[in-house]
């Protein structure tokens, strides 16, 4: 491709509404348009790497017995009523109506429709196990799109699905899945964490994320440097050290007047935060609960989200607060009734915690469970951080920041029950089969390579997915020589099937295409010059290279090619 036919423009300046390094450099480099808040177009040089990440995956999934297929992504929402999932994804699902007036959605994901393939042609058991996937657009109505392809309203996403008869076949589909996972991520030049991970709206048993490690993902990864534990910490458990044990003394009341605050209780006392308890309080589907922990730390939503069993969760807002008979600030679970009352273990982990006196300005020392206040339920709810210590080892856990990039599920029977997808067993029962539910941003995919892969220069993409392998950029091309120089080398390239995008404009200066060929960021870049052709040679410089090198124009075909090869 030359660079005077690409449908690209690159811009000299940063865009000004760009938040991260992939938005800022997909736009700058003419990888993507905007068309509305989290709807994007993709230029024919992002097109080209995602075809690459898109034929990755497909060889990836076919080696491990999937098969593909394609389904639509206008589906009728009386099969998402029939799941309950168009109240459990709520706003996010985009619905509409047809001339006729009846409702359909636009598939955030594809479980409902794929269930019911597989209901028309399965029978026995001996039609199992099978593995579909597809790569299909879906819908999601983001309420903040951001970050450019990280969170999008529509994007390109492969979805797998597989189907078993039992527990031991799905694990080994599910351990299939990984593995081609870890192969794609490998083949990207992409180091992934693996993660223990919360199933969401989709449902499900087991489930892991994919997380590439950048300092703007929207994921927080919980590592054990010591074993090996890796989890989301919407899923991660840890073990909180205990305060230790001293005699439970009587409750005590104190005047706090104008403490709100865990901080400013426990400075006020002159006491660590890990001697308090905080209260806060949620609205689960119209429910309110009072939701207690340890004063040091955090409530894990989703964790509480799942013991709820809420559709719905959110804070509660002060006005409902007031109308329970709540006080804001100086609230705790002691004397309180008709209320739902859950509590993480952490509130046994010590004693003689201050508390709110459940009026204003006022608080209680000394507060003990069980003794001074029960619970409805005890429960895992906290959210684990850096420094707490891991539940297998008892080491100190780590924290890394990431972006998913992929998400496998063990669904379960829940789809197959609902739908009916059922099969003959070898007893010639019917049995519902039991599923599992693979998916890979592809998109995202792109996007989270550009933050981990960049400079202050531009993108550095890793070879496998570039759009082009090599940057060939023309220097004085109103010299005959020169321009019939680099346009042979430009045939020699492609000759050896060595994709190369030639910066054959005459019109730019040389720091103009310097510039754009690291913006751009292709693995290798080539200079054909005036001064190098007078010596028989040709600059080769790899993106990650400080220093360029000069090599004898017969040669420079094969180098590349080995350089290539070497990069992956």
């Amino acid at each position: 491709m030359k660079f005077t036919q690409l449908v690209s423009r690159t811009l000299r300046e940063d865009p000004p509404d760009a938040e991260t390094a992939s938005h800022r450099l997909m736009l700058k480099a003419g990888l993507i348009h905007q068309v509305a808040a989290g709807v994007y177009a993709y230029l024919p040089l992002a097109w080209r790497s995602l075809r690459k990440i898109e034929n990755i995956i497909r060889q990836e999934m076919d080696a491990a017995g999937s098969q593909e297929l394609l389904m639509p992504t206008l589906q009728p929402a009386e099969l998402w009523e029939q799941t309950g999932r168009r109240a459990a994804f709520g706003d996010n699902l985009f619905e509409l109506e047809d001339r006729r007036g009846r409702s359909m959605v636009l598939a955030p994901t594809h479980e409902e429709v794929i269930t019911n393939i597989v209901k028309a042609n399965v029978q026995s058991y001996r039609d199992l196990p099978i593995i579909l996937y597809q790569i299909q657009t879906k819908f999601r109505d983001e309420p903040r799109p951001r970050a450019g392809l990280i969170r999008v309203r529509e994007f390109a996403m492969k979805d797998a699905y597989s189907f078993n008869g039992d527990e031991e076949s799905l694990e080994q589909s599910y351990q299939a899945m990984a593995q081609a996972y870890r192969n794609i991520y490998q083949r990207c030049n992409l180091p992934v964490l693996m993660a223990e991970a919360d199933s969401g709206a989709i449902g499900g048993k087991d489930s892991h994320e994919f997380i590439l490690p950048t300092a703007v993902g929207e994921d927080t990864v919980i590592t054990c440097p010591s074993c090996g534990y890796t989890a989301n910490a919407e899923k991660a458990s840890a073990v909180y050290p205990d305060q230790g044990t001293e005699p439970e003394l009587p409750l005590e009341e104190v005047s706090t007047p104008g403490v709100k605050t865990i901080a400013a209780l426990a400075e006020l006392l002159n006491i660590p935060e890990s001697k308090t308890l905080k209260a806060v309080f949620y609205t689960a589907d119209a429910e309110l609960v009072f939701v207690t922990v340890r004063g040091d730390l955090e409530v894990n939503e989703i964790k509480l989200k799942n013991l709820l069993h809420a559709h719905d969760l959110r804070l509660a807002t002060d006005e409902e607060v007031k109308a329970a008979g709540l006080v804001a600030g100086s609230a705790s679970p002691i004397g309180i009734e008709g209320l739902r009352r859950v509590a993480d273990p952490s509130i046994a982990k010590g004693s003689n915690f201050a508390v709110g006196a459940n009026q204003p300005d006022t608080h209680l020392k000394n507060a003990n469970y069980p003794r001074d206040f029960q619970v409805d339920e005890l429960a895992d709810i906290a959210l684990a951080q850096q420094g707490h210590l891991c539940g297998h080892c008892g080491q100190a856990l780590e924290a890394t920041r990431g972006v998913e990039v992929g998400h496998i599920f063990k669904l379960g029977t829940f789809f197959s029950e609902t739908l009916g997808a059922l099969y003959l067993d070898q007893n010639g029962q019917q049995q519902p089969i039991i599923m599992g539910c693979y998916g890979i941003g592809v998109g995202r995919l792109l996007a989270a390579a550009i933050e981990q892969n960049h400079d202050e220069k531009g993108m550095i993409f890793p070879a496998p997915i570039a759009p082009y392998q090599v940057h060939l950029v023309g220097l004085n091309l109103n010299d005959a020589t020169v321009s019939s120089a680099a346009e042979q080398l430009y045939r020699e390239l492609w000759a050896q099937g060595i994709e190369t995008l030639y910066d054959d404009r005459i019109d730019q200066t040389p720091g103009v295409k310097f510039n754009d060929a690291d913006l751009l960021g292709l693995p290798i870049r080539l200079v054909v010059s005036p001064r190098n052709l007078s010596s028989g040679m040709v600059e080769v410089k790899g993106r990650r290279d400080e220093k360029a090198e000069q090599i004898a124009r017969e040669s420079v075909v094969d180098v590349v090619a080995q350089r290539l090869t070497k990069l992956g």
